[in-house]
């Protein structure tokens, strides 16, 4: 597999900065470490962002993510490493990002169960991991980035 270009916010350098003033942001709104890169994690395999996937594994292994969990993230509703509150992250993850599978994509139940375990301050930090994962992971897809390629 060759990549068709170099990812489109490293060809236009003044998009990048922004997208990590947000990824800061997201970091510095209140939710785990680990819950977060979950939920790129999630939304990245849901996509079929190799190169997003490849680097959501790498960097949750940093935050303190098992090799259990890891490995689970795919099946999270049938598999025993998840909390409570990481399922609802996870949940309101997938239905943002399958946007297109139901009239009301991220249903009253979705977002109240969320909105249980996170302040308004962390669910604005996981729904920005989830649309900047979308975002990049739409750039890496459509730009074939290869997995790996980034270290």
């Amino acid at each position: 597999m060759q990549s068709r270009m170099q990812n489109p916010a490293f060809v236009l350098p003044d998009a990048m900065q922004p997208i990590q003033a947000l990824f800061k942001a997201v970091h510095a709104g209140g939710v785990d470490a680990q819950t977060l890169e979950l939920v790129h994690l999630r939304v990245s395999q849901i996509n079929g962002c190799s190169a997003c996937v490849d680097a959501g594994t790498k960097t949750a292994r940093k935050a303190g993510v098992s090799d259990d969990r890891l490995a689970s993230v795919v099946a999270w509703r049938e598999a025993p490493y998840f909390s409570e509150e990481e399922r609802a992250a996870l949940a309101l993850a997938e239905a943002a990002t399958r946007l297109a599978d139901r009239a009301d994509a991220v249903s009253d139940e979705v977002w109240d169960r969320a909105a249980t375990y996170f302040d308004e301050k962390q669910l604005a930090a996981i729904v920005l991991m989830i649309g900047v994962t979308n975002l990049f992971n739409r750039l890496n897809a459509t730009t074939r980035q290869i997995a790996g390629a980034w270290g």
